[in-house]
Formats: C-alpha cells, structure tokens, sequence
C-alpha cells in the first residue's frame, strides 16, 4: 500500500458523515464506507498522484451509493418493499430544533441534500464538489442555493413548539 493510501484513514470521519447524509441510516452508512473503501482499494491505480484524495473517496462513495440506490430500487419493484423513516425521540428544546433542522435536511430532494452536505459538513470547494458528483460546477452552486433557501424557508414556516410541563404550579 502507498503512503497515499496510507492517509486514507485520515479521511474514515469525513466518509462516515457524507455517507450518514446520504443513506440517513447509521448500518446503511457504514456498510457504504466499507465498500468504498474496498472500491477504491481496487482501484487505486486509478487514482492521479499529486491530485487531493479526499474527493476522489468522496466520488468513489457517490458513485457506490448512486450504484446501491439502483440496486434497491429494482429489488423494491420486484418484492413491493417499503422503507420506513426512522424517528428519534427528543429530551429537550435543542434537542427538539436539532431534530427538526436534521429531518429537514433528509427531507431535501437528494441531489441538494449531497451537494449542501460536501459544502457545508465536508468542507469541499465547489469544484472538488463538481468532481465528486460528476456535475458542473454552477450545477452544484445552484443545488446549494436552492437547499439553503428550503431550509431557511422550513425554518420560517414551522409552527413554534408549545411544550406543557408537567407536574408544576402552572398545570391546566
């Protein structure tokens, strides 16, 4: 194994949190670093010395994601299968708006939620971003403006949380 591929293991964090953001389920998630892993462990003789290999593992994971969604689409045709979406229960007000801005953020059409998240979470310029998904660059700028402006507008046009406490002086 190179030195290059050596550092691969620098990047394990940053791997683990796009594919969290695109398969939104912790198991599915890491069995998506695993084969990325091993994808690019076979194909490292692809991979340009003196070019960054954070987005080369980053278009590795997309394209093993984009390659899973199709697989399970078709099995989903074939055995009528549904997902369901997964709830967390919250403890406490920040709580609370955390869910909410995380379930907004799944909520986003794919292609703007992978995009927001190489930005925003990832740290990825909007070129190293283009390479990764394979799309130009203005493409990407254009699927981060729009999932920012559906987040803000979410923001604003949620109802405020009324919370009763219960056990106090002040029950109704």
């Amino acid at each position: 194994m190179s030195k290059t591929f050596a550092k691969v293991v620098d990047y394990l964090a940053d791997l683990r949190r796009y594919a969290l953001a695109l398969t939104r389920e912790p198991h599915d998630a890491e069995d998506l670093v695993q084969d990325t892993l091993a994808r690019a462990y076979e194909r490292q003789s692809t991979f340009r010395v003196g070019s960054a290999l954070k987005p080369w593992l980053m278009s590795i994971m997309h394209n093993c994601f984009v390659d899973g969604q199709r697989s399970k689409a078709v099995r989903r045709r074939n055995s009528r299968e549904h997902s369901t979406d997964a709830s967390y229960p919250a403890s406490q007000d920040d709580a609370v708006r955390l869910s909410e801005v995380r379930r907004a953020f799944l909520a986003l059409p794919d292609e703007q939620r992978e995009a927001l998240h190489l930005i925003a979470i990832e740290g990825l310029t909007y070129p190293e971003a283009a390479l990764v998904l394979t799309i130009p660059e203005g493409t990407v700028l254009s699927r981060v403006s729009r999932a920012r402006q559906t987040l803000r507008a979410n923001q604003h046009s949620a109802p405020p949380k009324r919370f009763k406490i219960v056990g106090s002086s002040h029950d109704e």
